[in-house]
């Protein structure tokens, strides 16, 4: 793994981070019905961690001597309560799989204090996924 390599894939991570956020702030102000305030407020709890994250990638990217991206990743359209939290779910999936491969590419590296922080990152985006998947169990189409 060489550093350019590591670095533009750091990038495709912080790109996911900010379409995270993005994608949470957007989806507070749509949810809609007899859960919307408990909706509201489960996507907006999970936008401090995602600005971690972010902020994290970013400062790492500069450290290796990168330029961090300032654009995210798109924000997949979703009209329904349903089709939200289905975007979120395949969004925290995607990023907890990206980061379980960063690591063994920040091993490859020799930066294991990288691996390790993002190792730690994949335990955050497992945990919102197990708690998304858990709201949709019983969630009706």
């Amino acid at each position: 793994m060489d550093k350019q390599t590591l670095i533009k894939h750091l990038n495709e991570d912080l790109a996911g981070e900010l379409g995270a956020i993005i994608q949470y702030i957007t989806y507070a102000a749509k949810a809609t019905g007899p859960y919307r305030p408990q909706l509201a407020q489960f996507f907006l709890a999970e936008v401090a961690d995602e600005q971690l994250h972010a902020q994290f990638l970013a400062n790492k990217i500069v450290a290796l001597g990168g330029e961090p991206t300032t654009t995210p990743r798109p924000v997949p359209a979703a009209k329904t309560n349903r089709e939200m939290l289905e975007a979120v779910l395949a969004a925290e999936l995607k990023a907890r799989d990206d980061y379980t491969q960063r690591a063994k590419e920040a091993d490859e590296f020799g930066d294991k204090g990288l691996a390790v922080q993002l190792e730690d990152m994949v335990r955050d985006e497992s945990g919102h996924s197990e708690e998304t998947e858990r709201i949709l169990r019983d969630w009706p189409l």
